[in-house]
């Protein structure tokens, strides 16, 4: 008890964290819808369409296509692999086009009745390819993810995570520059379709006027 004690105390430091230091603020609304189709025991594919609202609700700052396999090695290890394609929004309300490739390695231990999971990502990104002198040149970053949610046994879950993204390939350096901090529930219909309530705090680090974004975010999930 005392060991899940420190690891809520742990994410939640991480969340207050997340409420110092910023200068631009923004309210924002993400929507998603996620499919997931079991081809063996092991193998299963997924697609997902994400729209994100911002500029406190008032426009759609960005629009996303994911698809990807995800391979079980075991009760604990995952594996999986995706491309997405995203249309962000620009200041002259032009959007930018990206293509982003990343890999996620998974892990998940239950240890009494909490349920610990970790996730790194690689991740590269492309940029406008064909209207831009730097689009041939990727972005990449290190993502870990830790999340923490109650063994209930429940149609519903609650869970808190707290994410890193750490630049790889920065001209001026290496660093971190974006953090997220989330408390969210799930809810599960059935066996084939669940809901995913969140709200996040998403904080920028090691930029001249960091941004902080204030997210509300609903899922809904379909397997079969």
């Amino acid at each position: 008890m005392a060991k899940n004690k420190i690891l809520y105390c742990t994410i939640l430091n991480l969340f207050l964290l997340g409420l110092v230091h910023a200068q631009n603020n923004d309210m924002q609304l993400w929507t998603t819808i996620s499919l997931e189709k079991k081809i063996t025991k092991t193998f299963s594919l997924n697609y997902a369409e994400e729209v994100r609202f911002n500029e406190n609700i008032s426009e759609v700052g960005q629009f996303f296509s994911d698809i990807g396999g995800t391979y079980k090695i075991n009760k604990a290890w995952r594996i999986s692999a995706n491309y997405r394609f995203t249309n962000k929004r620009q200041l002259d309300d032009s959007y930018s086009k990206r293509h982003r490739y990343y890999v996620d390695l998974s892990y998940r231990k239950k240890f009494d009745k909490i349920v610990i999971m970790f996730r790194t990502r690689f991740q590269s990104q492309y940029s406008d390819i064909y209207s831009s002198y730097t689009g041939i040149i990727p972005d990449y970053y290190s993502r870990n993810k830790l999340t923490l949610k109650p063994d209930l046994d429940k149609k519903y879950s609650p869970y808190i995570s707290a994410e890193m993204f750490y630049q790889l390939n920065n001209p001026e350096g290496n660093n971190l520059d974006n953090m997220r901090y989330t408390g969210g529930i799930e809810y599960k219909f059935n066996k084939k379709a669940s809901l995913d309530l969140f709200y996040m705090i998403q904080q920028e680090y090691n930029v001249a006027k960091p941004q902080r974004d204030f997210v509300v975010g609903i899922g809904y999930n379909i397997n079969f």
